[in-house]
């Protein structure tokens, strides 16, 4: 059986001599893993297709098991994260994350929402640190996390001082500090931040422009939930702090602050 897909491929491996396994977050079928056959090629019309992060459509042919992708059509191939070192460290981050929270097989639509806001949000020039913190947030319910960030975690206030409790799942205000000696204390700005980065649309946001000890802070506390709470630590993250202790971005981002 034929199958027509919008998708983005996540990853691709060497499969044999000639072939590669792609793996494709699909809007209609959610990730999908096929043989291409012929795409380690250089003369295949399969070998552009079947790059990382390239946003196209897909003919996969699929009874059961794995299916063979028949051809591809390119929307968009990401260029800019293709060329710039900055841009493709974050974004193998972004597509890394989903292929591990994302199981295959049923549709996810609003984790490809995700995933393809960001990359398009990252192509048009954004900044890839911001872009990644939406996903980190957002994605968090796949890692089995559903932080309580719309009122207090211990009271349900909405009104007052608040901290992050990473004991209680989210936020709690001042009435409830005592319930956490570890907290970490938010200012009204960082509160705002952390709803803004879980609940609205990337594609709403618009040009965000942050000072990098503001992300650097709030990426603390996600980075913290996936890996103390969920175990996760993704290979790409550490490429990207390696990338952080580079000369040219820590110039680059003295200058942002």
């Amino acid at each position: 059986m034929l199958h027509k897909w919008e998708g983005i491929v996540l990853k691709a491996r060497a499969y044999g001599e000639s072939n590669k396994i792609v793996t494709i977050m699909t809007r209609e079928a959610g990730k999908v893993a096929c043989m291409a056959r012929g795409a380690k090629k250089p003369t295949s019309r399969l070998a552009g297709v079947t790059q990382p992060f390239m946003h196209g459509s897909f003919l996969v042919q699929r009874t059961s098991g794995m299916g063979t992708l028949q051809q591809g059509e390119h929307f968009n191939s990401m260029r800019h994260i293709q060329t710039d070192i900055t841009a493709t460290a974050y974004a193998s981050y972004i597509v890394e994350i989903v292929d591990r929270l994302v199981e295959e097989g049923k549709p996810e639509q609003y984790a490809f929402e995700i995933l393809i806001q960001a990359l398009n949000a990252i192509e048009e020039g954004y900044d890839p640190e911001a872009i990644t913190l939406f996903v980190d947030w957002k994605m968090l319910p796949y890692a089995g996390v559903q932080p309580i960030l719309h009122a207090c975690a211990g009271c349900g206030a909405v009104d007052g001082e608040f901290a992050f409790s990473f004991s209680q799942g989210g936020f709690i205000c001042h009435r409830c500090f005592h319930m956490d000696q570890y907290i970490i204390r938010l200012s009204p700005t960082q509160l705002k931040l952390i709803r803004m980065f879980y609940t609205v649309p990337i594609d709403q946001v618009g040009k965000l422009e942050l000072k990098s000890q503001t992300k650097q802070f709030i990426k603390k506390i996600v980075t913290t939930i996936y890996e103390e709470q969920t175990g996760i630590r993704l290979k790409s993250r550490s490429f990207i702090e390696q990338l952080e202790r580079t000369p040219l971005l820590q110039r680059e981002k003295k200058e942002e602050n």
